[in-house]
């Protein structure tokens, strides 16, 4: 049935040409945007997913600069370490050398002295942001440094940071404050052999502020024995096996401490793929679309055309 009060075909070919429209701007949108899903009401899970991932990647970034300071200190402390094993190995050679008969020990030890002012140098100069793991002037023994290390969200939810600690008790060279803080303002005690005797020989190299009246300062005088000369290398090669402890422990925390941020470089380049493949927009897809939402509604504007004209065709049924 043909009606001039309802165009049939004038109405279907307008409802499908509103929807190619509403099609058309959804794909522009993405087009424009580079997301299918750029809002809440585009899909609400995925949406969900992505900002929280968003959000914790951002937290990985400053993970990520923590882990760089944290680098930075044990770097820093690590550096000041092998300067300190450098000059200590060379107060041991010194030491060996006093042994010899007929050395002046009195000039050997001018020598200690200024190797002993360069330890003090080293270690004072070992601090990065005001943080020195190698030297301290107060009557702790030491503390456990915490550094950023993670960070986590479990299965049901909750994040958590995770640090990465160094306890500075097994790295402090010198405290002024308290002489049994430093590996070398502290007493140190080693077996040697002198002849055909075993002995045992207390000393410590840094004398500190706080002083210590338990053992004798490495110094050399002319009237230093070779048996005192013997219990003098015994304890500094002790303290220099301490001190390279401590140098691997803290070359282990800075090698954790680099493969940690390799990870965590890789874990936030694969939360970012995985959140733009959730709401990314395929753009070879959505301009193929674009392009055939063009051609459907040029078509559904001419079949409106058409439906719209079959009125004024009736017209010429009544002349």
């Amino acid at each position: 049935m043909t009606s001039l009060m309802t165009n049939t075909a004038a109405t279907a070919a307008l409802s499908t040409l509103r929807s190619i429209s509403s099609d058309m701007e959804m794909t522009q949108n993405r087009i424009s945007s580079g997301y299918k899903v750029e809002n809440a009401s585009d899909n609400a899970a995925y949406w969900s997913i992505a900002t929280t991932m968003r959000s914790d990647n951002k937290a990985l970034s400053a993970v990520q600069d923590a882990i760089g300071l944290g680098s930075a200190k044990t770097d820093t402390a690590y550096t000041g370490m092998e300067s300190a094993i450098n000059v200590v190995t060379d107060i041991k050679a010194k030491l060996v050398a006093a042994r010899e008969p007929g050395v002046d020990k009195e000039k050997i030890n001018k020598e200690l002295v200024e190797l002993k002012n360069q330890l003090a140098s080293v270690a004072k100069s070992a601090s990065f942001n005001g943080e020195n793991w190698l030297y301290d002037n107060s009557d702790i023994a030491g503390t456990t440094q915490e550094m950023i290390g993670s960070f986590v969200r479990s299965n049901d939810g909750n994040v958590s940071i995770k640090t990465i600690t160094f306890d500075t008790t097994n790295s402090m060279l010198i405290n002024d404050a308290a002489a049994g803080g430093g590996l070398l303002t502290k007493d140190t005690v080693a077996t040697y052999a002198y002849g055909t005797t075993t002995s045992s020989a207390t000393y410590y190299l840094i004398s500190s502020t706080a002083g210590d009246a338990t053992s004798k300062e490495v110094i050399l005088t002319s009237s230093t024995t070779s048996d005192e000369i013997d219990g003098m290398v015994s304890s500094v090669d002790k303290m220099l096996a301490n001190m390279t402890d401590a140098a691997a422990t803290i070359g282990a925390t800075t090698s954790r401490l680099k493969s940690q941020d390799s990870f965590i470089k890789s874990l936030s380049d694969t939360i970012d793929s995985g959140v733009g493949r959730l709401v990314d927009a395929d753009m070879n897809e959505e301009s193929t679309k674009l392009k055939a939402l063009q051609t459907q509604q040029q078509l559904g504007i001419q079949s409106l055309s058409i439906a719209n004209s079959n009125s004024e065709n009736i017209l010429s049924l009544f002349k």
